[in-house]
């Protein structure tokens, strides 16, 4: 493992990066760990490297609070979700959970907005 690449971001991803991102940072899988911790029911949830975004993961609460940060890659989130002992989805199959849309309409109409 290479110094500072704690949960093998750089070794999973490979030497690609996507062009108009920035790479994840163990910041970006602590900030999820945390969220994670801090809440009940959390299940992640894969979304796909884009030609403009990085891999990312959204950890998704039992009350629909969520948080999406970059990952680089499927494998890294799937480690961290195996040492959480947390369900990870691949989003592409599974779709977001009703959940989070519920929580995204109660903060709209409470005048806020949903997590980062």
């Amino acid at each position: 493992m290479r110094w500072g690449d704690r949960f093998g971001i750089r070794r999973w991803r490979g030497s690609r990066v996507t062009i108009l991102d920035r790479e994840a940072t163990n910041a970006d899988i602590e900030s999820l760990r945390a969220f994670a911790r801090s809440r009940k029911g959390v299940e992640f949830y894969v979304e796909p490297e884009t030609f403009a975004t990085d891999t990312t993961a959204v950890a998704i609460a039992a009350d629909g609070e969520w948080t999406r940060r970059r990952v680089g890659s499927p494998q890294v989130i799937r480690k961290v979700a195996r040492d959480l002992r947390l369900p990870v989805y691949d989003v592409q199959i599974t779709g977001y959970p009703q959940r989070m849309r519920d929580y995204n309409e109660r903060r709209k109409r409470q005048g806020g907005a949903a997590s980062l």
